[in-house]
């Protein structure tokens, strides 16, 4: 199984931040602070506004006892400090504090965050400038919450030398609270001193300082605001980016992020070609149209999912029809395929159901043995893997959508992907409206349109060069709920199986029949007390927009009677989760 790079994801995105070359991409970087503040990435060029230098300098030796490093900062020192040991760090980033006329009144960042424990520390505290109360709180909080809100981070600290009483009572103002207390030693030299950790019995028992080791605590206003079910993660990356693309992203720039976008997405996905369309919907019809799949056919299609799996057969002309799902994975259930294949079937569409991967060994060997072709729908499961192998890899083709309740989101927009050249090609000029592109203007095929604008690529491309921390954020919110909901009776959550690799798009859970209380009386009980959920699908079979019906599929009913979506947006802090599952605890006392 592939796993995230937790220093890679630290690493990349800090790098970014600190990668601007002039002011203005600093601040398209910042962190706003509302009413005209920001917080500006220290980038390389800060290193030569000699004006800025030599204030930090100065307000380093104006503050210098609160450092556990004591030494006369100078200029020269300071640039090299920041160029060696902040720019060229990985776990590393500072930002000036600036108001709206781009004056500096201090500075704040993080240090030591690539660690096993997945930890930030906030580090050089310093308001250099007088004026502006409360702004340095603020600016604290907003970028913890930044943090929580970026990266998979699980705890903040801080470090403040015991005798610093001035910022001790600063933390603990803001809700700070102690871990413990860090006993130091005393190293000096000629015009240095150093206060290190002890590191022995001995030398703790003659200690000459301690600095105290803090923890931020998140905000405690839960109940008081709607908690979502869904919602991204935006950073500056997807900012830029898009600016960028509205900037500059036109005429013989017009398709630079979408090329990038496409290569990109293909690379990680693991298959040789992409294009990139407006939805999900639009690559699934793009899939079957490049197919041949049309009048007189069938297409095999979970009773389980969002309808547009099966809409986008009955654009292309076919019959969608219904399988049943398994109960664990809900997901395709391969012995009801079997039943469903008949001398019309063209194509099997099987639906990674809320990021959790079907079994595509077994769909794949029935559709070969049948001469099937097979579309993955993956729309929710980009880095889904089974058995080793990234969704979306295993069929002809397979879709992919960053609508904007999505892991990975453009606003509205989707992914059409395979490995098959021939296919590809034939997709392309199905896409590109059945141009002929050796004669200008010249249509002589049948075709579609469903295309990406570059500047929706752009926030795409930067929202996947983060994926991976963004699904270890998603797989995080699941490992809390598991925590949080542990031996509520009647209580299943959608885990994953053994060989899947979930990104849990959606945290769901199944209430079996011990339960009394019905899931919708649920999700009512929960949206009074400011929780929003919502249903799984119901079995899609049962709307009357096929022109027949069709009989139900029991398992696929049961889902869609019984279960529903937990708020999964990627941003929820724990906090927050343990507030629901506590809630849920309460609104379900006394059954199962």
């Amino acid at each position: 199984m592939k796993s995230v790079d937790y220093e890679q994801v630290i690493a990349s995105t800090f790098d970014f931040y600190k990668s601007a070359t002039n002011l203005k991409e600093a601040y398209l970087r910042s962190i706003d602070l509302g009413d005209g503040f920001s917080l500006i990435p220290v980038s390389r060029f800060h290193c030569a506004d000699g004006r800025l230098i030599s204030n930090m300098a100065a307000w380093r030796n104006r503050f210098v006892t609160a450092y556990p490093t004591q030494f006369k900062a100078t200029p020269d020192s300071t640039s090299r400090w920041l160029d060696e040991s902040v720019l060229n760090q990985p776990g590393r980033i500072l930002f000036l504090v600036m108001d709206k006329c781009g004056c500096c009144f201090g500075h704040i960042g993080f240090n030591n965050c690539i660690n096993n424990e997945r930890s930030f520390e906030i580090d050089n505290v310093v308001r250099g400038e007088a004026g502006y109360p409360g702004l340095f709180s603020r600016a604290l909080d907003i970028l913890c919450t930044w943090a929580y809100e970026t990266f998979p981070v699980d705890d903040i600290v801080l470090r403040v030398m015991a005798d610093n009483s001035r910022a001790i009572d600063f933390y603990y103002s803001l809700g700070w609270s102690l871990v413990r207390e860090i006993q130091l030693t005393k190293r000096e030299s000629k015009d240095f001193v150093s206060y290190e950790e002890a590191q022995s019995e001995d030398q703790s028992n003659s200690t000459d300082g301690a600095m105290l080791l803090l923890r931020y605590n998140q905000a405690t206003d839960i109940g008081e605001r709607m908690i979502l079910t869904a919602g991204p993660s935006i950073s500056a990356m997807e900012s830029s980016f898009a600016f960028d693309a509205a900037s500059r992203g036109w005429n013989s720039n017009w398709s630079g992020y979408l090329n990038a976008f496409e290569n990109e997405f293909a690379a990680y996905v693991g298959v040789k070609y992409a294009l990139a369309t407006s939805s999900c919907t639009g690559a699934l019809h793009i899939a079957l149209v490049a197919l041949g799949v049309g009048p007189g056919d069938e297409v095999i299609v979970p009773d389980q999912t969002w309808v547009a799996t099966a809409k986008a057969v009955q654009y292309a002309g076919a019959k969608p029809v219904f399988a049943d799902v398994e109960l664990d994975t809900w997901n395709l259930d391969i012995a009801a395929v079997k039943k469903k294949i008949t001398s019309r079937t063209k194509a099997i569409i099987p639906v990674h159901m809320y990021g959790h991967p079907a079994r595509m060994d077994q769909i794949m060997a029935v559709a070969r043995e049948h001469g099937l072709y097979v579309v993955e729908d993956a729309a929710p499961a980009i880095g889904a893997e089974w058995k080793g192998q990234r969704c979306g890899s295993f069929g002809d083709f397979a879709c992919f959508s960053f609508q904007g309740a999505k892991l990975l989101v453009t606003g509205e927009g989707g992914m059409l992907v395979t490995s098959n050249r021939r296919l590809y090609e034939r997709a392309k000029k199905v896409w590109d409206q059945g141009r002929n592109p050796a004669k200008v203007f010249w249509i002589d095929d049948q075709g579609l349109k469903y295309k990406m604008s570059n500047v929706q690529a752009a926030v795409g491309l930067a929202q996947l060069r983060r994926v991976d921390g963004l699904i270890a954020m998603k797989r995080r919110l699941f490992s809390w709920y598991k925590e949080g909901l542990l031996g509520l009776p009647g209580i299943r959550l959608n885990e994953e199986i053994l060989g899947a690799r979930s990104i849990y798009w959606m945290t769901s859970v199944f209430l079996d029949e011990t339960i009394e209380t019905s899931r919708d009386d649920l999700i009512g009980r929960l949206k009074v007390r400011n929780i929003d959920t919502r249903p799984v699908f119901p079995a899609i079979s049962q709307y009357p927009i096929w022109g027949v019906d069709h009989d139900s599929q029991p398992t696929a009913m049961l889902i869609g009677d019984r279960a529903m979506n937990l708020p999964s947006g990627v941003c929820l802090k724990k906090h927050e989760v343990d507030h629901i599952c506590q809630v849920i605890r309460e609104e379900l006392d006394g059954e199962g």
